[in-house]
């Protein structure tokens, strides 16, 4: 890819991520007697994120559909249950962690308690926004399935769990871990996204593959930058990872440029 198609796609990206963080930023505005609790919200989910998980979400339904409007509402509700699991995962009784992107955790700046409240509502939050969407039931239905699995026992929930209770650092055990607490939402992304583009199932399966590879890369390349000394064994996963994740879509959409640039730039990014 040469330099000005290389400018072309961070010019798309970076557009994408506007319209997303424009639209987040509507949400929990009201002033209510519970203003602290809504604005613990806000910190959290405009806190400087990445919005990748978002950004995979619209592209999938315009790569099905050739518009990314049927999307936001799902791209949203990605940011708020993956803003709720960062607040949770930061607690005292989990990672324990005072800080979150260079600035306090949610339970530092508010307090332990209106943290977990603002974690809950950021994650009921969601499904409200998700089932919001103006699509045809079925596909709403669909989305709230593929969502929910994501941020249950089989997703987010279950991963944090392993990685507290269960974690001896084995291999297996890391990948399991790292698969169900942030492949899964990667995966529910592409997902909800070619479902509102009404994509078909053949295409379904290539956004899970896809997204599914792209998250194991995705937190291969967090692990090099976390701790050099697993960086051969990491950049290995990486490679395979994210050839994996541009043969799934290959073939499978009209247009599939953005994408597979996304899974190239993921994978050698420095941040």
């Amino acid at each position: 890819m040469g330099m000005n198609d290389n400018s072309v796609m961070v010019r798309e990206l970076e557009l994408c991520r506007s319209e997303i963080e424009k639209r987040l930023s509507g949400y929990f505005t009201a002033e209510t007697g519970y203003k602290t609790l809504l604005e613990s919200m806000r910190y959290s989910l405009l806190d400087g994120g990445k919005r990748i998980r978002a950004v995979v979400c619209v592209k999938f339904c315009e790569a099905a559909s050739g518009n990314m409007e049927n999307a936001f509402n799902a791209a949203c509700a990605i940011e708020m249950l993956h803003a709720y699991s960062l607040v949770h995962d930061d607690l005292p009784c989990m990672d324990d962690d005072d800080m979150r992107r260079g600035k306090p955790s949610n339970h530092i700046k508010y307090g332990e308690c209106t943290a977990i409240l603002a974690g809950d509502a950021l994650q009921s939050a969601s499904f409200e926004t998700l089932l919001e969407s103006a699509l045809p039931p079925d596909r709403v239905v669909e989305m709230a399935r593929v969502f929910a699995r994501a941020a249950g026992p089989y997703g987010i929930c279950g991963g944090q769990y392993l990685d507290i209770f269960e974690n001896d650092n084995a291999p297996d055990m890391l990948a399991e871990i790292h698969k169900l607490k942030t492949a899964a939402l990667f995966e529910a992304a592409a997902q909800l996204g070619t479902i509102a583009g009404g994509g078909t199932r053949e295409q379904i399966r290539a956004a899970l593959e896809y997204a599914e590879a792209l998250g194991l890369a995705f937190q291969a390349r967090d692990d090099i930058l976390d701790d050099m000394a697993q960086a051969e064994e990491s950049e290995r996963v990486i490679r395979l990872e994210t050839e994996k994740a541009i043969a799934a879509v290959t073939g499978k959409f009209q247009n599939v440029d953005f994408l597979i640039w996304l899974a190239q730039m993921l994978a050698e990014r420095n941040y």
